[in-house]
């Protein structure tokens, strides 16, 4: 009998079976959003694979925004998952030049806008009350900080997200979220960065708890629209402070 030569298994090839594997195994135990997964350990022991070759998988999952790895608390799965499901790594330009900034906002302007709209037509009662409990923490942060807080804001857009019907809108968002982070970072030194977008949180709510989604859609635009004023408002003293 003749030997054929079999081309070695590619990396890529063996990360992406062991990530199928670890979707079916989540799948197979009808682990939801919000579940907390099995130790590596045991998950090492299910796939009959080593602990690091786990502990990779989670980490590209971490990367990709499908689960949360709380220290002391475990893993938790955060989007669902399925062993047929295509993983898109997205690399960005890190930095907070203008340029960075800008290119970054308008990614957001095209998420936001058509995501808030979908949730207008599309979102639920139950989900309609979590993003109203949301945005009032939000309100209540602001206040009581003076100023806008990441962490509220950021669970407020999360919540409109996922109530879109589409789970790529959360998945694409998470993956960007240290990306977005950096707009809380006093970028380009304007001290009271998005202090303007605050009210249009309400107005954005209050156009989904209408169902009117072209209003929710034109309310999100008109809070980017704050956003990239800072930003320019940002540059342009930036600018000022080199020429004088």
């Amino acid at each position: 009998m003749s030997q054929v030569r079999l081309p070695p298994i590619q990396t890529t090839a063996r990360d992406d079976a062991v990530l199928a594997a670890l979707a079916g195994f989540v799948q197979q135990e009808g682990l939801k959003p919000g579940d907390k997964l099995p130790t590596e350990r045991i998950l090492a022991e299910r796939l009959k694979v080593s602990r690091n070759t786990v502990r990779e998988a989670l980490t590209r999952w971490e990367g990709l925004g499908l689960v949360e790895r709380l220290q002391g608390s475990g893993t938790f799965l955060k989007a669902a998952v399925s062993p047929h499901m295509l993983h898109m790594p997205l690399t960005l330009a890190g930095g907070n030049d203008f340029a960075s900034l800008m290119q970054t906002l308008e990614v957001r302007r095209a998420l936001e806008a058509e995501a808030v709209a979908l949730c207008a037509v599309r979102t639920g009662p139950q989900e309609l009350s979590f993003i109203q409990r949301k945005l009032e923490v939000m309100e209540e942060a602001f206040h009581s900080r003076a100023g806008m807080s990441s962490e509220e804001d950021w669970e407020f857009h999360q919540a409109i997200y996922r109530a879109s019907g589409n789970p790529l809108f959360e998945q694409l968002i998470a993956a960007m979220h240290e990306m977005f982070h950096r707009f809380w970072e006093h970028p380009l030194g304007v001290r009271d960065f998005g202090h303007a977008s605050f009210p249009y949180h309400r107005t954005i709510y209050e156009r989904i708890a209408a169902r009117d989604a072209e209003g929710a859609r034109a309310e999100a635009l008109k809070l980017i629209a704050t956003v990239e004023a800072d930003l320019r408002r940002g540059e342009a003293a930036r600018n000022q402070a080199r020429h004088a």
